[in-house]
């Protein structure tokens, strides 16, 4: 009799064990589309299996998603979709969808779209602003953030970036703050000095194609200019005066950030925003300027693959 009762609360025990566990469904390799407002958006999944998956944000904003977390894909499956307006994602030129607010709701409906319980979010550059977005509002389910060369403050980046600017000739800093006082930014001389920046602080290394990366898509500059501005290192748009970098002592989860040696996203810096956050892990990524998954792959990869072994 005893046994018997012994086996029955045992079955009970198991019963709410498994009523109560949170498990993902499993995700089968493909691309798909979701209804949003004001269009729909594109979406790939790398891999496959109920393993914990992450959900990859591009930079911008107005940017376009790639293949580049695919050989993490192997454990855990990797989802990336081209946010609204952009890439393979419906295009539109409605100021009205181009809020933070707008954008963390997208985020949102891949999630629910996917029956997602369980995530890491891994964001690259403006990214890594929306992860962090995301996860101030909707932290349930966020097992992990990964920040890769984070920006989350113009007034910080704009800093760093004049830093890096007064080590370019003299010749290159007069052509910046000429444009910068006149308002006039679509000149030869100023493409040029972006140049100048983007191969010392950008990418760094020839472009290496993913040879997954072979949907073709439109790439449109109106929302990184209506958001953001002319070039990395000047900001006129709406995200002139953003600034969340405090949140970051608010996050009770682990969180990794990379930047490139030689990233616009200033090593100096991540460390001091790694600082803030209690459960953090900081790795610079070296040779690499902005694109790490470009000018050092392998690098970056072991990076967060040797955090998502420890959490």
């Amino acid at each position: 009799m005893n046994l018997l009762k012994l086996c029955i609360v045992a079955v009970l025990f198991l019963s709410s064990c498994s009523l109560t566990k949170t498990t993902n469904p499993y995700l089968d390799s493909k691309n798909g589309s979701v209804a949003v407002e004001g269009g729909s958006l594109w979406y790939g999944i790398i891999g496959e299996g109920n393993n914990t998956p992450i959900i990859q944000l591009h930079g911008g904003p107005g940017g376009t998603s790639n293949y580049n977390l695919s050989e993490i894909a192997e454990e855990h499956p990797i989802i990336i979709f081209d946010q609204l307006g952009n890439g393979r994602s419906d295009h539109h030129k409605d100021t009205s969808l181009l809020k933070v607010a707008h954008l963390v709701e997208q985020v949102r409906s891949i999630k629910t779209s996917l029956n997602l319980n369980e995530f890491y979010i891994a964001g690259g550059s403006w990214g890594t602003a929306l992860a962090l977005e995301y996860y101030n509002k909707y932290p349930e389910g966020v097992q992990g953030l990964i920040f890769n060369s984070p920006y989350f403050s113009t007034p910080i980046w704009t800093a760093d970036a004049d830093t890096l600017i007064l080590e370019l000739p003299d010749s290159i800093q007069q052509i910046i703050r000429d444009a910068e006082q006149s308002g006039v930014f679509d000149t030869d001389a100023y493409q040029f000095a972006n140049y100048t920046f983007a191969k010392k602080h950008g990418m760094r290394t020839d472009y290496k194609p993913h040879p997954s990366d072979t949907i073709k898509y439109d790439y449109d500059p109106f929302i990184y200019n209506y958001m953001w501005g002319p070039s990395e290192f000047t900001s006129t748009g709406t995200l002139k005066n953003y600034d969340i970098h405090e949140t970051l002592k608010d996050i009770t989860i682990p969180v990794l950030f990379t930047t490139g040696e030689f990233d616009e996203a200033r090593p100096e810096t991540v460390q001091r925003l790694s600082d803030l956050v209690p459960e953090s892990t900081f790795v610079v990524i070296s040779g690499a300027g902005h694109f790490t998954s470009n000018d050092n792959r392998e690098e970056l990869i072991r990076a967060i693959k040797n955090f998502l072994k420890k959490n």
